[in-house]
């Protein structure tokens, strides 16, 4: 049973009194022999686009506190559990503009592995990851999220490199991640294991408008690699059950539902820019990541306890973990990721307001 509190009045988050997990089912399970078929191609029909934009089944009764001016709000007083399908299209409508939603005190990790997918299955068919843990009685369409002493898989990939890692979820899809849900079940005793969000919105609202012209047309090339290569070396239980993803996406990407243009770039999975050589390439993507890192302006930080839900949209946002927390405290969540459309690309407006045709965007480079 979880421990009670300390006398010195400190908030300590639960924990069983044998350090057990707190949600045993949700364990991470690694097969060897398992493979999985990709989704293929789909039409998407974004639940967005159903909403009400006065958003009354989703906001009724509910207090809503921004956590930063440009990407990031706290919404209280309702049960994702609870809401309709035209609260769930609300609800993907809300998180493409705010870019990150929170939702504290949630029953979504206690509702059941069908419950769950039923939800999050209204905003796309949900995505298999290539080796990442899932739980054993589950779904592989789970990602498991879990550090702790008995199992350090995630520390041991980022050993030597700093855990701060922008990115965007499985940009190298060729159609990319969507709403996504993570649902925190334990994290560390004090403090720590947070997720930084960045809006990818403002990322490009605030570059120059004569370098927004010239990055709109361009495309570059998005590949997993990397990341598995980090995983097998440096955690042993990593298997690959799908080959390995490449994808070409525009630089710039316009949201189907609120038209808003972002930069889709990350990282993690941003490995070239179509028609350029790899030292102007890797010059451009360099200060488009620099860009994304070091602008604090248009980030913010989402803390978690258990029961902590966050709901974001991936096509308009970065994010990276934190592991700021001691080695060996438990930090267990899973994620649940709906695909979504093939990135829509900008249109290149000239001086003169008149767009360019799709074909001619290849042609287009830095000065």
């Amino acid at each position: 049973m979880p421990s009670a509190q300390p006398e010195t009045g400190r908030i300590v988050r639960p924990k069983n009194e044998d350090d057990s997990p707190l949600f045993p089912d949700y364990m991470p399970f690694y097969d060897p022999l398992e493979k999985v078929e990709d989704i293929g191609e789909f039409e998407h029909h974004d639940a967005g686009h159903r909403a009400d934009p006065s958003m009354p089944n989703l906001l009724k009764g509910a207090k809503l506190l921004d956590i930063s001016p440009h990407v990031g709000t706290e919404i209280r007083g309702i049960q994702l559990s609870q809401l309709n399908e035209a609260g769930l299209d609300e609800l993907a409508l809300l998180a493409a503009q705010r870019g990150a939603l929170v939702f504290r005190d949630q029953d979504f990790g206690h509702i059941g592995f069908e419950k769950q997918k039923q939800i999050v299955r209204h905003f796309g068919p949900l995505h298999v990851h290539g080796w990442a843990p899932h739980p054993a009685a589950g779904s592989n369409e789970y990602m498991i999220i879990y550090d702790h002493k008995d199992d350090l898989r995630v520390r041991k990939s980022w050993a030597g490199r700093s855990p701060v890692q922008w990115h965007t979820d499985q940009s190298p899809e060729a159609q990319t991640p969507g709403t996504t849900f993570i649902c925190m079940l334990e994290s560390p005793s004090a403090a720590g294991g947070d997720t930084l969000v960045s809006s990818s919105v403002q990322a490009y609202k605030s570059l120059s408008p004569r370098f927004r012209k010239r990055l709109e047309g361009l495309t570059a090339i998005h590949s997993n690699s990397d990341g598995f290569v980090a995983e097998q070396k440096n955690g042993e239980k990593a298997v690959l059950r799908r080959g390995i993803l490449q994808a070409e996406h525009p630089i710039v990407i316009v949201h189907p539902v609120t038209n808003e243009k972002a930069l889709y770039v990350n990282p993690v999975y941003t490995k070239k820019i179509v028609g350029y050589d790899q030292e102007e390439s890797d010059c451009i993507l360099k200060f488009l990541f620099h860009h994304i890192a070091k602008r604090a302006d248009f980030q913010c930080r989402v803390r978690y306890e258990a029961g902590t839900v966050l709901v974001w949209d991936q096509r308009v946002t970065n994010h990276s973990q934190t592991l700021d927390y001691p080695v060996g405290e438990r930090r267990h969540a899973f994620r649940l990721t709906p695909l979504a459309n093939k990135p829509i690309p900008a249109m290149v407006e000239e001086e003169d307001g008149e767009c360019i045709r799709d074909e001619m965007r290849s042609q287009l480079n830095l000065c």
